[in-house]
């Protein structure tokens, strides 16, 4: 097969041109994101000196990190080097901050796919049962248990999961990390909370679009007519209404699994969970320039990963939708 073939493929062009798309976006949030860190109030450089500035340190550690010079230099410096995988060192403790990052990511990726997974759990079924039993008292709990769920916000559920699990029952720690493929028992326990606290909040949001999907399918013509030729409701239900809306769940499936990646900096700080969210909670408080960077960098790739994901499993969902 040739290099042209490969290109002329649609599958192969809709990816080239989606990492295209990405490559802008990623352009376009490096230059956004360090702009904004340089209009934060506060000077970085004093921040993580503390009790251990001297003018003499002040300047040396201004000239080593390239804040003396003018920000459009300090851009373009940064942007080539971002271009090697080189992020910068941070101010705070020196570390290269391409080592950081992916140091914190396995913990952050962990508790984004178990909570997840637990919202799947709890939207699929949820969802569905609500759609098909429109308008019955079972269809009115559910939606008023989404409704509550989605209205409480995931700190306050992670407290209340807290006092219950691990205050008033001792089951479960109230925070800590452990790696995966050291202590599996150990990250399983310490993963049960703020897992629960991501999955019970985003569930919620997804039984409500889950519910949303089967209900447009259920009305379609197509349910009508095999409905019509006497199918059984279970073959009904798996094979005609519940495959045809599984693209906007995918849809709302991506955009909560990117979420969480980029957007559990509550959770994180709640359970002390050594993740990207709390790392760039205590970057912003640190103002470390390089590692705020770094870490919305990481976080918008990712997310944009994601998105790349969810547009191929389109068509391997349904293979109607074309890439083109």
């Amino acid at each position: 097969m040739t290099v042209n073939s490969v290109v002329r493929h649609p599958i192969a062009r809709f990816l080239l041109r989606r990492v295209a798309y990405s490559a802008v976006v990623l352009i376009g949030v490096v230059v956004v994101v360090f702009t904004l860190v340089h209009l934060v109030p506060g000077d970085p450089v004093r921040i993580a000196l503390g009790t251990r500035y001297t003018p003499e340190a002040y300047q040396a550690l201004r000239a080593a990190s390239g804040l003396d010079r003018p920000l459009i230099q300090q851009f373009f410096s940064y942007a080539g080097s971002a271009l090697t995988g080189d992020l910068g060192v941070s101010f705070r403790n020196g570390d290269p901050v391409t080592t950081t990052l992916l140091e914190r990511l396995p913990a952050t990726i962990s508790l984004a796919v178990v909570g997840i997974l637990i919202a799947l759990v709890i939207a699929l079924p949820a969802g569905i049962y609500s759609a098909l039993r429109q308008g019955r008292l079972s269809d009115g709990i559910v939606r008023v248990a989404s409704q509550f769920g989605v209205s409480i916000p995931d700190f306050w559920m992670g407290i209340l999961l807290i006092g219950l699990f691990a205050s008033t029952l001792g089951w479960l720690p109230t925070s800590g990390y452990r790696p995966l493929l050291q202590d599996p028992a150990g990250w399983l326990r310490h993963i049960v909370l703020p897992g629960l606290t991501v999955g019970l909040v985003a569930g919620a949001i997804m039984t409500r679009y889950v519910r949303s999907a089967v209900l447009e399918v259920a009305g379609a013509g197509h349910v009508r007519t095999a409905r019509s030729k006497g199918l059984a409701p279970v073959v009904v239900t798996a094979r005609h209404i519940v495959r045809n809306a599984l693209v906007p769940v995918l849809t709302i499936t991506g955009i909560q699994l990117a979420t969480v990646l980029g957007g559990v900096i509550v959770v994180e700080v709640v359970f002390a969970w050594p993740g990207l969210g709390r790392l760039t909670y205590n970057a912003v408080a640190a103002r470390d320039y390089p590692l705020i960077q770094g870490a919305v960098l990481l976080i918008a790739a990712l997310f944009l990963l994601i998105n790349l994901v969810v547009d191929v499993l389109y068509a391997v969902v349904d293979p109607r939708i074309r890439l083109s």
